[in-house]
């Protein structure tokens, strides 16, 4: 009897064992069971604030309106003339706007900016000229005393006109850098009274007060006859 009784009681303790086992194991299920009813509620708000948060993705195409606005100003900077160009870029440029000028001052101003430009463009041709060397003294040019009528030394081309020579003169002149001998050559009319000089012949003129139209020089005499 006594046998009987302990197992028994055996057997009940382990039936009241496993009865608090299953009451610990349901609070457990209930808690799994409600976290994975409240995860989908989680996830719930992050998909709308992902929903929230793509119309400003959408918003931001506005932004590209500016490009076309700055092409238009482009545009409007293209047809706009120099002086309204050049009046643009000082309202843009930084820093606090200068004092109100008058004409004078500006005047002024153009001056001096001009006035140092011609400065560095001369020294830019004598940084140039030095680069190339020292020129030559060439030719110096004839002393001419004032009062003084000039005399030019030519051949006689023409005398179809009456009391009129056609002369042609030739002028030598060495080139003051290239140091070079130049030729030159030009024609002029004479006033030739008595008619002594002929096509070919090596002549003297000297200038006199206009007498025609092409008239400004004056047979002085013949130097030379044509063969």
């Amino acid at each position: 009897m006594m046998a009987e009784e302990k197992n028994n009681e055996e057997k009940t303790e382990a039936a009241a064992d496993k009865e608090a086992a299953a009451a610990e194991e349901e609070p457990k299920q209930e808690e799994t069971a409600e976290a994975a009813e409240e995860a989908p509620a989680e996830d719930a708000p992050a998909e709308e604030q992902q929903a929230d948060e793509e119309p400003p993705a959408e918003e931001e195409q506005p932004e590209e309106e500016p490009a076309a606005e700055e092409d238009s100003a482009g545009s409007e900077e293209e047809e706009l003339t120099p002086k309204q160009r050049r009046r643009l870029e000082r309202s843009r440029a930084p820093g606090p706007p200068g004092p109100q000028l008058t004409p004078e001052q500006r005047a002024e101003q153009r001056a001096e900016r001009r006035g140092r430009a011609a400065e560095q463009r001369q020294r830019h041709r004598r940084r140039r000229r030095d680069k190339r060397g020292e020129p030559g003294t060439g030719t110096p040019p004839a002393e001419r005393r004032p009062g003084t009528r000039k005399v030019r030394q030519g051949t006689v081309i023409s005398t179809r006109s009456p009391k009129t020579i056609t002369v042609r003169v030739e002028l030598k002149r060495r080139h003051p850098t290239y140091e070079k001998v130049v030729r030159r050559s030009g024609t002029l009319r004479a006033h030739d009274e008595s008619g002594e000089a002929n096509e070919g012949d090596v002549v003297r003129v000297v200038e006199s007060r206009p007498l025609s139209r092409t008239k400004r020089w004056r047979l002085l005499d013949v130097v030379e006859r044509a063969r």
